[in-house]
């Protein structure tokens, strides 16, 4: 039986920041890699600015696994998440609270990195 001090919805809401935090690293993380990826562009284009610049082979390489990093961190965080809500008593959850919103907007964020760091890879 719950008792009505286990009611406390603060419980919740730590484990969203928690995963919001990850979220946001994450994107700094995929974003670094984005930076890198065409990091090598500008320096051939700043060492022979009459030639069509190329990306170099390895701030690619470089660039691409940061990404896929960032995407498999904020994928991680998600199922931990996830793992944890589930372990939540009723009491534990806020009312009327839609509880997969982090979820949807952390996945959606996930899709999008693995979007990227597929084209970053193919160009």
């Amino acid at each position: 039986m719950q008792r009505p001090e286990d009611a406390d919805p603060r419980i919740y809401f730590a484990a969203e920041r928690t995963l919001l935090a990850w979220v946001r690293t994450a994107l700094g993380v995929i974003g670094l890699g984005f930076v890198v990826t065409r990091f090598g562009v500008f320096l051939h284009l700043i060492a022979r600015p009459e030639n069509h610049p190329t990306p170099s082979v390895n701030s690619t390489a470089i660039g691409v696994s940061l990404v896929v990093l960032g995407t498999l961190t904020m994928l991680g965080a998600t199922a931990q998440y996830v793992r944890f809500c589930r372990e939540l008593t009723p009491l534990q959850r806020p009312a009327r609270y839609w509880t997969g919103f982090a979820t949807t907007v952390a996945s959606g964020l996930a899709l999008i990195g693995a979007i990227l760091a597929t084209y970053l890879a193919l160009t």
